[in-house]
């Protein structure tokens, strides 16, 4: 088989059987098709052409043009699941990157917002909202819940409205994996995603929908509209790192493991598979708290 049709192949399955986003297949795709054009260059068509050589030289030639360990990382899961793939339904006679290593990507403490940075945001989403502004009421709502419950923003973006419990004060995630989680969120939530569902919601809607987030043709919400909304609300905080949706989860996290929240409590509302990946935040509140104590006490 052609390695470009494996590829595709091998993508159609991480969505139909794996049920990976459209996100995770996206960057799947991005990342072979760089492999592909690597393989053609070396007279490696098909998928048997696939050595651990090759690989090796693919990733050596991506360090060598000064992509970070992250990336190289990525190419590198990214061929590992390919090539079992490629073993476990005989397209080839061997598992070829079962042994591939890349670089330790490495941990780098993700941005985290004060309480009192969060309260400027939200004190700006709100005043904007008072003038009614359908826009401006989804924002403020769209942002109340992505901090509330500390969602993915493709979670938030994929509610529909029976996946909110106003009475119970719960949202229904539907998260990675197709991993279904029921999320707490607070009052001051409910009354942003209710000014959204009574006054803004209605003016948008362009025709029966169960959709959530709507954009301002009535469609769904798309992602990068969402992420693009978190960004200028971002942009002008002080602060190094990313400015986008996610900034708003890794805050929250930090925020209930300052507060004293259980860790297995967090790992559970962050939807994630390992521990080790929510105790990264506990990394972030014991860097916060060095801090904290560098400024303020006399003998730091």
């Amino acid at each position: 088989m052609r390695l470009a049709d494996a590829v595709n192949d091998f993508t159609v399955y991480l969505t139909a059987e794996r049920s990976f986003s459209a996100h995770t297949v996206r960057s799947y795709r991005s990342d072979l098709a760089q492999l592909i054009e690597f393989a053609e260059q070396r007279g490696a068509a098909t998928a048997g052409d696939i050595t651990l050589e090759l690989l090796r030289d693919w990733l050596w030639q991506g360090s060598n043009a000064g992509l970070a360990k992250t990336t190289l990382a990525r190419h590198a899961a990214a061929a590992r699941s390919l090539t079992a793939w490629l073993a476990r339904t005989g397209e080839a006679p061997t598992d070829a990157a079962s042994r591939l290593k890349a670089p330790h990507a490495g941990h780098h403490l993700p941005r985290v917002l004060t309480r009192a940075q969060m309260d400027a945001i939200f004190a700006q989403l709100t005043a904007r909202a008072a003038t009614g502004d359908p826009i401006a009421l989804r924002d403020s709502a769209l942002v109340e819940v992505l901090y509330a419950s500390a969602l993915r923003v493709s979670e938030v973006t994929g509610l529909d409205l029976n996946d909110i419990d106003l009475e119970r004060l719960t949202v229904r995630v539907l998260g990675k994996g197709a991993k279904e989680r029921v999320v707490p969120f607070g009052i001051p939530a409910k009354r942003a995603i209710s000014a959204w569902i009574d006054s803004g919601r209605p003016a948008l809607l362009a025709g029966p929908s169960n959709v959530m987030f709507l954009g301002a043709k009535g469609a769904r919400l798309g992602v990068r509209t969402a992420y693009e909304m978190v960004s200028r609300l971002l942009k002008p905080i002080p602060g190094s790192g990313p400015s986008g949706p996610h900034t708003l989860r890794h805050t929250a996290a930090t925020h209930l493991l300052d507060g004293g929240a259980d860790l297995r409590a967090v790992q559970e509302m962050l939807g994630h598979a390992s521990l080790s990946t929510t105790q990264l935040y506990t990394h972030v509140s014991t860097e916060r708290l060095k801090e904290s104590y560098r400024m303020a006490h006399p003998r730091a």
